[in-house]
């Protein structure tokens, strides 16, 4: 799984046009889902998030987590974090999870945030059209690629 977190002070979603889905000050976290993924890593992704030490202190260092600070996350699903570039211009999407897959890790991801003690958990619908806005705090933005985890170092 991919997801990229950034630190924000407001952001939302649009889902199909409807009303904002707002946060306050947390995270917006974008999740792509690999074909070859399996859920059990779903677990440790969210607590990995939730507990990103990303936000300032007293001492202007970053030392605090959204759930230190009760902040809220906003997930989006985003399949083309899955985009390969390494032919042309047009990026293929072939090694992006599909349903049912894909949709079962967005959904667990999701439940698991829930448990993550934030303030709340705001996200899109998977396959929907949306819009995201946000404002990007520092600007602080953090890629994880769970494959990273299996490399051995």
């Amino acid at each position: 799984m991919r997801a990229v977190i950034q630190a924000v002070s407001s952001a939302s979603v649009r889902v199909n046009g409807g009303e904002p889905r707002a946060i306050g000050p947390g995270l917006v976290i974008l999740l792509g889902v690999r074909d070859t993924d399996t859920l059990d890593i779903v677990p440790k992704l969210a607590e990995k998030c939730a507990g990103l030490r990303i936000f300032k202190d007293e001492n202007d260092k970053l030392n605090l987590s959204a759930k230190d600070l009760g902040y809220s996350a906003l997930v989006v699903s985003q399949f083309t974090l899955y985009g390969d570039t390494k032919k042309g211009f047009r990026p293929s999407f072939i090694h992006a999870a599909k349903a049912p897959l894909a949709v079962d890790a967005y959904e667990l991801f999701l439940a698991e945030m829930g448990r993550q003690g934030l303030k709340e958990v705001r996200h899109g619908e998977f396959g929907a059209d949306m819009q995201v806005a946000l404002v990007n705090e520092g600007p602080c933005t953090i890629v994880i690629d769970t494959d990273e985890w299996k490399k051995k170092e």
